[in-house]
C-alpha cells in the first residue's frame, strides 16, 4: 500500500475498514481537515476526512463531527467507520451524489437551501451537544445572552457544504456544531447571500421562510449582525491577503449597516480593541 497516492501511512490506517485500497483521490472539500479524499477499495467507496492525531482544533473538530453525525442523519451523509492510529484520525462517510449549491441571485437552489436549514433547526438537541455552547461571537458583543439558546447549530453554511442531488439535499462538513439561538444559521446564510450579490433586504427575504428567523427577536438579530461584522472585519484585518475573508467582512458590514442604519452608535465601523 505504500505506493498508493496520499499521505504516508494513511492507507494502512484505513485498510482494516476498507480492505485492499485501490485508489485515494484527493478532493478540495473540507477545509477543517488535513486530508479529504474519495477512497476506493475492493469493498466499496467512501468519502474520508482525516487529521493528524495531535491535540488541537482540527482533531477536536473531527471528533465533534463524529459525535454529532448519528443525530443529523439523513441531512448529513452517515459516518460508516472511524479509524485511528498514533498518526491519524479518520472518518469514513457514505458517498453521496450531489453538486455544490449556487447562492447567487436568481439561483433555483435557494428553496432547497432554506429547506435544509429548516430541517436542521427542527432537530432535537442531542445530549452530546448540551455542553457545546456557542461562544464565537461573545467577545464581540456586550449582550451575549441574546445569542444563547438550545438549538443545534450547523454554522458552516457555504455553497460547497450544501449539496444538491436529484432526490435529496445534504448539509456536509459538520466541522463545529454548537448549541445556540436558532436564528444564527439563517443569519449566516444572509451574510453569504450578500457576499454573492444580494442586497441586504433581499437576502433577508430569502430566509423569511425559516421559522427560526421569523420567530427571532429583532433586537437579537441586530446584535448578532453587529457582532458578526466586528468579528469578520477583525479576521480580514488580521489576514489582509485572504480574499474570501475580506468578502465576508464586506458582506457582514453591509448587513449590519442596513439593519442598524449608517451612523448608528451600535454600527460596527471598526473592529473592537485588540483586533488588528
Amino acid at each position: 500500500m505504500s505506493d498508493l497516492p496520499g499521505p504516508a501511512g494513511l492507507a494502512e490506517v484505513l485498510s482494516p475498514h476498507t480492505g485492499v485500497i485501490t485508489g485515494i483521490e484527493a478532493t478540495e472539500r473540507g477545509h477543517s481537515s488535513d486530508v479529504t479524499a474519495l477512497v476506493s477499495s475492493e469493498a466499496g467507496r467512501w468519502f474520508v476526512k482525516a487529521v493528524r492525531d495531535r491535540p488541537g482544533g482540527r482533531r477536536d473538530s473531527l471528533v465533534r463531527e463524529g459525535l454529532v453525525n448519528p443525530h443529523v442523519q439523513p441531512i448529513s451523509p452517515a459516518v460508516l467507520w472511524k479509524a485511528e492510529s498514533s498518526e491519524w484520525l479518520a472518518l469514513g462517510f457514505e458517498v453521496v451524489d450531489g453538486r455544490p449549491s449556487v447562492f447567487e441571485p436568481g439561483s433555483p437552489d435557494m428553496s432547497a437551501v432554506v429547506d435544509v436549514l429548516g430541517r436542521i433547526s427542527a432537530l432535537p438537541l442531542p445530549d452530546v451537544a448540551a455542553g457545546w455552547q456557542e461562544t464565537r461571537w461573545d467577545r464581540h458583543t456586550d449582550r451575549p445572552e441574546l445569542l444563547q439558546g438550545d438549538t443545534l447549530l450547523y454554522t458552516d453554511i457555504q455553497p460547497d457544504n450544501i449539496l444538491i442531488g436529484d432526490q435529496a439535499v445534504w448539509a456536509v462538513d459538520w466541522a463545529w456544531p454548537t448549541r445556540g439561538a436558532a436564528f444564527i444559521d439563517p443569519a449566516l446564510l444572509v451574510v453569504q447571500l450578500i457576499a454573492t450579490g444580494y442586497r441586504a433586504e433581499a437576502a433577508e427575504g430569502v430566509v423569511a421562510g425559516c421559522s427560526a428567523w421569523t420567530g427571532a427577536d429583532p433586537e437579537a438579530l441586530d446584535e448578532f449582525a453587529a457582532a458578526n461584522a466586528r468579528m469578520q472585519v477583525g479576521f480580514a484585518r488580521r489576514y489582509p491577503d485572504v480574499a474570501w475573508m475580506q468578502a465576508m467582512a464586506d458582506a457582514a458590514q453591509e448587513w449590519a449597516d442596513w439593519r442598524l442604519g449608517d451612523g448608528s452608535p451600535n454600527c460596527p465601523a471598526q473592529a473592537p480593541p485588540g483586533i488588528t
